[in-house]
């Protein structure tokens, strides 16, 4: 299931980013959350970001249906 959820922010991240070969996806369990942590080359950190955040709360409000679709919990982390 976890693969799914990487799956999905991979692919929304490829598509927003100028760099898509620096896109990766690693995820990890912590206390029954699963931690996805997208990680993008620093020039696209602020296309994934957005404008005051939109972005990034967007593809978080994906990514928590989804999770919630597949019964988990989950939280993402952007890093540049």
């Amino acid at each position: 299931m976890e693969r799914q959820l990487e799956e999905l922010v991979l692919h929304v991240a490829r598509a927003l980013v100028d760099e898509p070969g620096a896109v990766s996806v690693t995820s990890s369990e912590q206390d029954q959350t699963t931690v996805i942590e997208l990680r993008v080359a620093r020039n696209d950190l602020g296309k994934v970001i957005g404008r005051q955040g939109r972005m990034a709360r967007a593809l978080r409000l994906l990514l928590a249906a989804s999770s919630t679709k597949l019964g988990k919990h989950s939280h993402l982390e952007i890093v540049g």
